[in-house]
């Protein structure tokens, strides 16, 4: 079998080049997914266009927003819809009815990757609980960029995305990235950024390596590295633009103690996690073997946030 960038046998320069360029620009009676710029409208690609222009219905965040996005580029869509996380549930059903008529429905977040610390989740699973096609036109996604320029390990990561704003759960979460022997990416707004880098720093200590991306692929677009307490030292609370925090791995036998291994379960389901992921979780994050980890999560109730 041969992908779209491999020549097969007889095949002319042309022909791979057009399917190269071109590939599966989705079907009818299908969902796909279509990354869209983070911030570059330049980073938008042919094929995400050719996509959008085709598709019978575009899901978005926000019409206004995506209204303006496809202006900027050309791109005429046949009908654009709001789904968010308020509408997602009740809207699920008209749009896997509208695939099962034959429809190609396409799924665009505000910016970047669909599902990625965005919208998504509850149609992807429905569409595909219907035995329908889901497909993908990848492109931007912000923690695979900043990861690739923060210069810190990226052979394997942790993404949290956004945190919980308080309470236990928050926590659990910090705690997590704190004991995690591999790189983590965090998502912040603007004015929570220092908050959330003054916390890490009661966990995990002034020493470790934390990169900041912000305003990525914009005309502002700035990458500071340093350690954790150089970086909250010279935060400006005032600072703009949404903020992706890279924070090295923990030190081998330098994170703090995470706790009983049967409540940290019980409070990484309160945070929504399935039993499988939280025994994944609790497996990396402390060295349990798999096995004994998921047994221990099929006895263990979630604990109150």
């Amino acid at each position: 079998m041969t992908d779209a960038g491999s020549v097969a046998s007889g095949d002319s320069p042309e022909a791979v080049l057009d399917g190269a360029m071109h590939g599966t620009i989705g079907v009818a009676g299908s969902l796909v997914l279509v990354a869209t710029p983070i911030g570059n409208t330049g980073d938008m690609s042919r094929r995400a266009m050719e996509t959008l222009g085709r598709a019978d219905l575009v899901c978005c965040e926000d019409t206004r927003h995506t209204g303006q996005l496809f202006k900027m580029l050309g791109i005429r869509p046949k009908q654009l819809l709001s789904l968010h996380e308020h509408n997602e549930a009740r809207r699920g059903d008209e749009i896997v009815d509208r695939i099962i008529r034959g429809d190609m429905v396409a799924l665009v977040s505000d910016a970047g990757t669909p599902l990625i610390s965005d919208p998504g989740e509850r149609l992807v699973s429905r569409v595909v609980a219907a035995g329908l096609l889901v497909s993908t036109v990848p492109g931007p996604s912000a923690v695979v960029a900043s990861l690739s320029i923060s210069g810190l390990p990226a052979d394997r990561f942790l993404f949290e995305g956004f945190l919980p704003r308080k309470g236990r759960s928050r926590e659990m979460r910090l705690r997590a990235i704190a004991g995690a022997g591999v790189t983590s990416v965090v998502y912040e707004a603007p004015r929570r950024v220092k908050e959330t880098l003054e916390e890490l720093l009661e966990v995990c200590g002034p020493d470790r390596n934390i990169a900041i991306v912000r305003e990525l692929t914009k005309m502002h677009e700035e990458v500071w590295r340093g350690t954790l307490g150089q970086a909250v030292a010279r935060q400006d609370a005032e600072t703009r633009g949404e903020h992706v925090i890279v924070l090295g791995a923990a030190v081998s036998g330098t994170a703090e103690p995470i706790g009983d291994a049967t409540e940290e379960l019980g409070f990484l389901l309160a945070a929504g996690l399935s039993r499988r992921d939280a025994a994944s979780a609790l497996e990396i994050l402390r060295g349990i073997p798999h096995r004994v980890a998921y047994q221990l999560a099929l006895n263990v109730e979630p604990k109150e946030k």
